[in-house]
């Protein structure tokens, strides 16, 4: 799709397969851990009663299970990629890697703060989270560089992590770019921040549990 509509030449200098890969994957990881995370078992489960059961046992499962697949994923692909096609180098592989981790966690948390207000407004929390998907799509980044982008962009997209994550992630994996226009500091704070309040989400909701919860669902 991209050699046909002609906007490979706008990629880095470098490995075009690493370019998606920074990008489209990392958004990938980042989207499925906020599904996944987001429909953890929640605390009108019948799983619940099964003690020693509770909502962080599903929400450490359901991140981890992300973790796990795409992870699985990612190394399979990378693999055909260096025997197949041709050898894959990584400017410094340990900040790439990094950035993987960060996309998925800043998921986690973002799905944790969705699950937290699930019990209390499940239809909007539901728009919520399509609006969240489909605005990443573009906001995120990953179909273009932030270093070619015009200013005004820029300030519309830098609220997203992870769009400070993808940047960041392509300046550790090609060696001719620097980003200027993201930090990885952000979505670290971010995640934490976001984990502590869907924790107190979570912990609140576990506290007043009704059963008419899961009514009708």
């Amino acid at each position: 799709m991209f050699t046909v509509i002609g906007a490979r030449g706008a990629a880095i200098r470098g490995d075009f397969l690493l370019y998606l890969l920074t990008g489209i994957y990392a958004y990938l990881t980042h989207i499925k851990s906020v599904q996944q995370v987001m429909g953890a078992e929640g605390p009108t489960s019948a799983m619940m009663q099964h003690a020693p059961m509770n909502t962080l046992v599903a929400i450490f499962s359901s991140a981890m299970s992300v973790l796990y697949t795409q992870t699985i994923c990612l190394l399979i692909i990378l693999f055909a990629i260096h025997t197949v096609i041709n050898p894959i180098s990584i400017h410094f592989w340990p900040g790439a890697l990094l950035m993987y981790l960060l996309a998925w966690a800043t998921g986690c948390a973002v799905g944790l703060m969705l699950m937290a207000a699930k019990p209390w407004l499940p239809d909007v929390v539901t728009i919520v989270q399509l609006i969240y998907i489909r605005a990443n799509m573009i906001a995120s980044g990953k179909m273009f560089v932030a270093n070619m982008m015009p200013g005004m962009m820029i300030d519309m997209f830098d609220w997203n992590p992870l769009f400070h994550v993808i940047d960041q992630a392509r300046g550790f994996t090609f060696v001719n770019y620097f980003p200027h226009h993201s930090n990885w500091e952000y979505p670290l704070y971010f995640t934490l921040v976001a984990l502590m309040i869907g924790f107190m989400g979570d912990a609140y909701g576990r506290k007043h549990i009704s059963a008419s919860w899961g009514a009708g669902r």
